[in-house]
């Protein structure tokens, strides 16, 4: 859904104490704070990036953290390089808005429902152009890459319903299950990680294999190859031990 149907004001009375800069109420009141106001910077640096990185247009999509109990979240209808620290925006896994004034992304249903039904520490929710074209094609992205792996597998897409609702979030819900990336059909995408890095990283995988399968299936007079459940299940195998191991 995109947010910039309302706009907002950035930067003039988000908690100051809670997004950075506040006298805070001993060092585990301080400690919070910190690591409020260092998510918030984190959050603003990647809703950003998704702009820059064509992902989304403007202020369509929206991204999350969860620090705690508290999620932070991208506000609606304010342009990413406006905001500033004191323009955080947190509610808690009710949606009872906890620090800031802005409003809220449009789209918080979606992102609470991520948290409360896996271990997500951030999610990540765009238009992205190619992963969107392909939501409006096909039941489940084909397997044309190993990448499907590092989603959990086959990357399903979630029927349509209007944006900001609770059927929105439960269709989602619907095709993440087992997965950590989902398409939204005539929409977009959503994924999630344990760090936002990871659920960045995972858009960006996403956005890349949709945008490879629309390239090979426009060739006139072929049809691109896909890969086997059995081949992607040795790849999530694989998968297990990548990456730098700390001793």
């Amino acid at each position: 859904m995109t947010d910039e149907m309302v706009d907002q004001q950035p930067g003039g009375s988000a908690a100051e104490d809670a997004a950075g800069g506040g006298a805070g109420d001993g060092a585990g009141k301080g400690a919070e704070d910190e690591a409020l106001a260092r998510a918030w910077a984190e959050l603003v640096e990647a809703a950003r990036r998704t702009v820059a990185d064509g992902l989304v247009v403007g202020t369509s999509g929206n991204v999350s953290v969860r620090v705690g109990d508290t999620v932070l979240v991208t506000p609606s209808g304010v342009s990413y390089d406006r905001l500033t620290p004191r323009d955080a925006v947190g509610v808690d896994l009710d949606g009872r808005q906890v620090l800031g004034t802005l409003a809220p992304t449009s789209e918080l249903p979606m992102h609470l429902a991520v948290y409360r039904t896996t271990s997500a520490a951030a999610v990540v929710h765009t238009h992205a152009v190619h992963a969107t074209a392909v939501s409006t094609l096909v039941p489940e992205l084909p397997l044309v890459h190993y990448m499907s792996a590092a989603l959990g597998g086959p990357v399903r897409v979630a029927p349509y319903a209007l944006y900001g609702t609770d059927e929105l979030a439960r269709n989602m819900l619907e095709a993440l299950d087992g997965r950590t990336g989902c398409l939204l059909r005539n929409h977009g995408t959503v994924t999630y990680g344990s760090t936002l890095d990871q659920a960045y990283d995972r858009t960006a995988q996403l956005e890349w294999m949709c945008r490879v399968w629309l390239a090979a299936s426009a060739v006139p007079g072929m049809a691109p190859s896909l890969l086997s459940t059995g081949q992607l299940d040795a790849v999530q195998e694989k998968l297990r031990g990548y990456g730098q191991r700390r001793g």
